[in-house]
């Protein structure tokens, strides 16, 4: 498809004219806090995404789901093909505040970065979509295509409820292809497109052995510890091989086909890189670089303990023998894995080793889900990458981390492409997250291809 220089001149120029008010839109929205894990902050935040996707000319409305509001907008374009817009407003915990060098929910600049929570996961994508489609509807006088934004508020807590509202509001969803929260530029600063997510399952075991703790001199010998329970059960789920001992697990599995397999052999070894970024000797299961190192990243299930907590934590000594203990585990899953039948083996696995006492809390599942390459949509979008970033597009067929993709692909049936503002050292979910400048007008840039490229197709 050929693309029209003099008109994305003018959306670039109307991009670089207006990115400082965009900016002061992205302080807005990172200054008001919305962490989901403690229901902090979400109804204002969904209010203030609503009130802003308002101002900028769009119909929106705050939606109830089983959890937190989901906020929807839509707008009408020239010809009768919709693009979907899945973003997220909610943010992951600061903690450890010490560790920020700004306040977290306080936009700040140093040099070319912005620094602030969720400034990249995912607020900086919410407006770099609103940006790209203000750049658009200016230059060509009105909206190529219509447009709907599912903007949720339980993302960082694993979209437990985006399931049930997507098949319910089914109709209202409906759209042509869709465009997803993430995107960026990989170690090296080529434009990066992901078009599968691995399911995850995100359970709490928990175990209580006494009604309150006691001294370790008279209970070590003759009453029961829970950390020692919650220990000897987590040491049966994965043996030191990294194999998963729960039976079952694998039956589902269903290994990458050779196209995936051909996708990630293209892939730049990156492995190197991250091991110089989190300072580590190498990888598990003595992986190097290379087509192993890059499979086993996306296309192996895991099963990752997240936290543990259980008896005296302070500074010293305290002789105390724990009543209650439990662990926060995660599970990622790869197709055609399913979190329903994950609990049930989880289950049925630890009360076969003699854990019956130890409890399984559910917080969040999420099916895994792929993209089909060959789609248009996903042709197109990758290729005006190039014109952007001045080269092609790294694409992969999977992610190793996890979001809500199945309805998308699967109720609603849509294509799903990424493209946004995120660098490999954005620090999402970390203290200091931030974002850069330059990749963020390019995200604005690329969105922007996008939206006029979809609008001819």
């Amino acid at each position: 498809m050929e693309m029209d220089q003099a008109l994305l001149t003018q959306i670039d120029a109307y991009i670089e004219r207006n990115i400082d008010r965009y900016i002061a839109q992205l302080a807005r929205l990172c200054g008001q806090p919305s962490i989901s894990a403690q229901n902090l902050g979400i109804a204002e935040c969904a209010q203030l995404v609503a009130t802003m996707l308002q101002e900028h000319g769009y119909a929106a409305e705050v939606m109830p789901s089983d959890g937190h509001p989901v906020v929807y907008g839509a707008g009408t374009g020239q010809r009768d093909k919709t693009l979907l817009f899945y973003l997220h407003y909610d943010v992951q915990p600061p903690e450890p505040l010490e560790l920020w060098e700004s306040p977290p929910f306080e936009l700040t600049r140093r040099g070319e970065k912005l620094f602030a929570r969720g400034v990249s996961d995912d607020k900086g994508h919410i407006i770099t979509r609103l940006a790209a489609l203000d750049a658009v509807r200016h230059v060509l006088g009105e909206l190529p295509c219509n447009v709907k934004f599912v903007i949720e508020g339980e993302e960082e807590i694993g979209s437990p409820s985006m399931d049930a509202f997507v098949e319910k509001h089914q109709a209202k969803l409906a759209g042509d292809a869709c465009i997803w929260e993430f995107g960026g530029v990989d170690s090296e600063g080529a434009p990066s497109q992901s078009l599968g997510m691995r399911g995850i399952f995100y359970v709490e075991l928990s175990v209580e052995t006494a009604s309150r703790d006691v001294h370790s001199g008279l209970g070590g010998s003759i009453f029961p510890n829970a950390a020692w329970r919650l220990v000897w059960a987590l040491n049966s789920l994965k043996d030191a091989a990294e194999n998963i001992l729960i039976p079952g697990f694998y039956d589902e599995v269903v290994p990458p086909s050779a196209r995936d397999l051909a996708m990630l052999a293209q892939l730049p070894d990156e492995s190197q890189f991250l091991l110089e970024m989190y300072n580590l000797p190498g990888f598990l299961k003595g992986l190097t670089g290379g087509l192993a190192w890059q499979r086993e990243a996306v296309f192996v299930p895991t099963c990752t303990i997240c936290g543990l907590n259980a008896g005296y934590q302070g500074q010293g000594s305290k002789t105390v023998q724990p009543a209650r203990a439990s662990a926060k585990v995660d599970f990622r899953l790869v197709p055609e894995q399913r979190p329903a039948d994950i609990l049930q083996k989880l289950r049925a696995h630890l009360d076969a080793q003699g854990f019956a006492d130890v409890a399984i809390t559910v917080y969040c599942g999420e099916h895994p889900a792929k993209v089909d390459p060959d789609d248009p949509f996903v042709q197109m979008a990758t290729a005006v990458a190039a014109d952007v970033y001045g080269r092609e597009m790294v694409v992969s067929p999977m992610i190793g981390g996890s979001g809500p993709l199945y309805p998308f692909v699967k109720t609603l049936g849509v294509p799903v492409v990424a493209a946004g503002c995120g660098y490999p050292d954005g620090r999402v979910h970390a203290p200091n997250e931030n974002i850069r400048v330059p990749d963020f007008i390019n995200g604005i840039r690329h969105t922007a291809r996008i939206v006029e490229a979809f609008g001819r197709m």
